[in-house]
C-alpha cells in the first residue's frame, strides 16, 4: 500500500496546510483545511502558505489555474472562514501584470469570516 500523498495535496501539506479535504477535479479547486491558528480571524500568513502552493505549481506547469475555494476549520465542523482566488488573479500575478501586495489584497477581500 503505498501512503504517499503527492500532488496538489502533498505540496500543501509540505507548506504546512493541515488539508482536510481537496477536490481539483470540477470548475473549481475546494480546499478545507484545519488552521494551525484557530483563534477568532483567519491567519493571512497561512493563506498565503496556501496560495503560494498554487503559484509555485502554476509556475512550473503542473497547474493551470482554476477559482480556488478554502474553507478554513477551527476543528472538526467549527469553520472559522472562507477565501476564495480567481484564475485570472493568479494568471495576473505570474504574468507580473499585477503585484503581490494586490494579488494579497484580493483575496483578502473575499475573506468571510464567521464568529466563534
Amino acid at each position: 500500500m503505498n501512503d504517499v500523498i503527492s500532488g496538489l495535496e502533498g505540496e500543501l501539506r509540505s507548506n504546512g496546510i493541515s488539508v482536510e479535504s481537496l477536490d481539483t477535479s470540477g470548475e473549481t479547486v475546494e480546499l478545507v483545511y484545519l488552521t494551525a491558528f484557530p483563534d477568532v480571524s483567519v491567519n493571512h500568513q497561512e493563506m498565503g502558505r496556501a496560495l503560494n502552493t498554487f503559484i509555485d505549481a502554476l509556475e512550473a506547469d503542473e497547474w493551470e489555474p482554476k477559482r480556488v475555494e478554502a474553507t478554513v476549520l477551527r476543528h472538526d465542523d467549527d469553520i472559522q472562514g472562507t477565501w476564495y482566488a480567481e484564475p485570472e488573479w493568479f494568471r495576473a500575478y505570474v504574468g507580473y501584470d499585477i503585484s503581490g501586495e494586490e494579488f494579497s489584497e484580493r483575496v483578502i477581500d473575499t475573506l468571510a469570516e464567521d464568529e466563534p
